[in-house]
């Protein structure tokens, strides 16, 4: 996993100009964005904390990443005395993960030979963009043999991609 999207909510509301002296490094600019961005480097991780009191979480490497990002924001916040959840429940909106297939691959014959929603236009980009309906997931594949996967919501439909992108290729002998 690259990177994962989650959004939770801390309270009703947040008051942000209070927010921003509470966590230190935080960022808001109301006339620029209208969130605050609060940027940690352990775990390496950016939250959007919103007035609504909707927090986004991003840049995490496992759903630890993201559950301690959480909790470490909402109990600085709850030591400032502010009404915040002190464990949210969390929802992951997006992950980004890669993998290696373990061979190079021939995307103009990929192309040809898929039966399966595939875009490619190697003078735009160089990647082989496959849409999976299920999972509904948005496979990259390279030459290299590496691909990115984006759009999961768990790990399991990851494997699930995984496991039908290599099989489609198998079937037709391109991998």
């Amino acid at each position: 996993m690259q990177n994962i999207v989650a959004s939770t909510q801390f309270a009703d509301s947040l008051d942000l100009h209070a927010v921003v002296s509470i966590l230190e490094g935080s960022q808001y600019e109301s006339e620029r964005f209208p969130g605050l961005v609060y940027r940690m480097k352990k775990p390496k991780t950016a939250l959007l904390l919103f007035k609504t009191g909707k927090v986004v979480c991003t840049g995490g490497k496992s759903l630890d990443d993201v559950r301690e990002s959480v909790d470490i924001v909402a109990g600085k916040l709850l030591e400032a005395g502010m009404p915040v959840e002190r464990h949210p429940e969390i929802a992951v909106q997006n992950i980004v993960a890669v993998c290696d297939l373990g061979t190079e691959l021939n995307l103009n014959n990929i192309t040809i030979s898929l039966d399966l929603d595939v875009e490619y236009e190697p003078e735009q980009f160089p990647g082989l963009v496959l849409r999976l309906e299920d999972p509904k997931i948005v496979c990259l594949l390279f030459g290299s043999g590496k691909m990115v996967l984006t759009g999961a919501k768990n790990t399991e439909d990851l494997d699930r991609a995984v496991d039908s992108v290599e099989e489609a290729l198998g079937r037709c002998g391109l991998l």
